[in-house]
């Protein structure tokens, strides 16, 4: 009887050294958001997602692929070199990671066709991320660009 136990305690302990992976797997990504101009952020990122991984945010099906998101990203951090993205709280279930962050920064020129004039956004975003075999397949997100223009314009 006593043995029953012990494995059960076993078993949760190996358990939350994988979520533990998963979850550092994940934070790989808003390393990559907050440095998004360094080749070794990108690495880390590369090795963390599959090889079809995708951006899914929104429903037309068009959705992002590494190369598309690392152009983006890579065109973020020039417009917003002092870009920060941080993760706020993480939360494991099985496959899947979701995250609330909070992305903040001043764009050095026009952001979306509104020029900040030196001010600097603060917006909540979330994002649940897919993994496959320790991976992350998918990460679904949501923005609150909205917010950030409106702060941008002074509104």
């Amino acid at each position: 009887m006593t043995l029953k136990p012990i494995a059960l305690v076993a078993g949760m302990t190996f358990a939350s050294v994988a979520m533990a992976d998963d979850t550092a797997t994940v934070q790989n990504f808003y390393d990559l958001l907050s440095n998004p101009t360094s080749q070794d952020h990108v690495a880390a990122f590369e090795a963390s997602i599959t090889d079809d991984w995708e951006s899914v945010g929104d429903y037309s099906g068009d959705n992002k692929t590494r190369e598309g998101f690392l152009g983006q990203i890579g065109g973020f951090g020039q417009l917003v070199p002092d870009l920060n993205w941080a993760v706020e709280a993480m939360h494991q279930d099985g496959n899947f990671v979701t995250v609330r962050s909070r992305a903040t920064g001043t764009p050095v020129g026009p952001m979306f066709g509104v020029d900040g004039e030196g001010r600097s956004f603060d917006i909540m975003t979330i994002d649940i991320h897919e993994l496959e075999d320790g991976k992350i397949a998918r990460s679904y997100h949501v923005e609150d660009w909205a917010g950030a223009l409106g702060q941008l314009s002074g509104r």
